[in-house]
């Protein structure tokens, strides 16, 4: 363990109650793995932490046992850019309120999305930039078209963003999740994604797929080469982020002591070279900048989802 974390508080003592942490999506994808290898770093400072992996209703379902938990800082659980400010303004009924039922640890991670076209699409319609892309847009209203992984999620509010930022018509085709949206544009049958780039980038190593931009304000330390769309439309950003969360309520100092086990954590260098595989950057953070950062997201959401006219009852 590194010496960072020997610092922290001392180690639970012993027989102490574990501590639940809810994930609210299926096992093995990134925010699972990440949580995992937290957990694990955790353990000498926190005790035993254990995942509970509750996926279902977008996120919603694991979220709402945070939110509805025992304040006592023995379940805390993953928030995310869906459950956090997409699926407020997404879903007409909302089990849990974000912004007042929960009390925030730290920001974990977040990975850029990038804005990918099949390779050989590309090639056959000469799109070699975001620019080249935008103008085969507006000289071919409604004949660019992009998958994404169902309505309102990260990657459709991107494209719709990108149609009003970009003053375009690229038509939305939704699938059940982001694999199948992966496996159209490999296959061809739609123009252009926006995905996560944990999950694009051995395509986009493979040659299979291209990327024209990332949804990070600033390039990516992963993809240096690849500019942001906000070079080309100011202000674009659409990242994938999480971070963990505690019921509202959980006493402050036992919100520090989460705090401080979590971003020790985030800091070592394994964890880096660890999350750096998975194209994920830490970003820890103190829990008054997590709630506010939250904050900003949701209230950005608002908007994004809103143009979208996406809807989920």
């Amino acid at each position: 363990m590194g010496e960072a974390l020997a610092q922290g508080t001392p180690p639970a003592a012993a027989g102490a109650r574990p501590i639940r942490l809810i994930v609210p999506y299926a096992a093995g994808g990134p925010i699972d793995v990440t949580a995992r290898l937290l957990a694990e770093k955790v353990k000498d400072t926190l005790g035993t932490v254990i995942i509970d992996n509750k996926p279902g209703a977008g996120g919603n379902l694991g979220a709402d046992l945070v939110a509805k938990a025992a304040p006592d800082g023995l379940t805390i659980g993953i928030s995310a850019v869906a459950t956090h400010a997409i699926n407020p303004w997404l879903f007409s009924k909302m089990p849990y309120d974000a912004d007042r039922d929960f009390a925030a640890i730290t920001q974990m991670l977040r990975v850029p999305n990038v804005l990918v076209m099949n390779t050989e699409t590309a090639a056959r319609l000469k799109i070699n930039t975001l620019a080249d892309l935008i103008a085969y847009g507006k000289a071919n209203p409604g004949r660019l078209n992009y998958g994404s992984g169902g309505n309102g999620s990260a990657g459709h509010l991107a494209g719709e963003l990108l149609n009003r930022e970009a003053g375009i018509t690229s038509v939305h085709v939704p699938f059940n999740g982001g694999n199948p949206a992966q496996l159209a544009l490999l296959s061809g049958q739609v123009d252009f994604n926006f995905d996560n780039l944990a999950t694009a980038a051995p395509n986009i190593r493979a040659g299979k797929l291209k990327a024209l931009a990332v949804t990070t304000l600033q390039r990516s330390p992963y993809l240096p080469e690849v500019p942001p769309v906000a070079d080309t439309l100011r202000g674009f950003a659409i990242d994938t982020w999480w971070g963990l969360v505690a019921p509202a309520g959980t006493p402050r100092d036992t919100v520090q002591r989460l705090n401080q086990a979590f971003t020790a954590a985030l800091q070592s260098a394994d964890t880096r070279t660890r999350f750096g595989q998975l194209f994920a950057e830490p970003v820890p953070t103190s829990p008054e900048e997590f709630a506010a950062f939250m904050r900003a997201e949701l209230a950005k959401y608002e908007r994004v989802v809103k143009a979208s006219g996406a809807k989920v009852d």
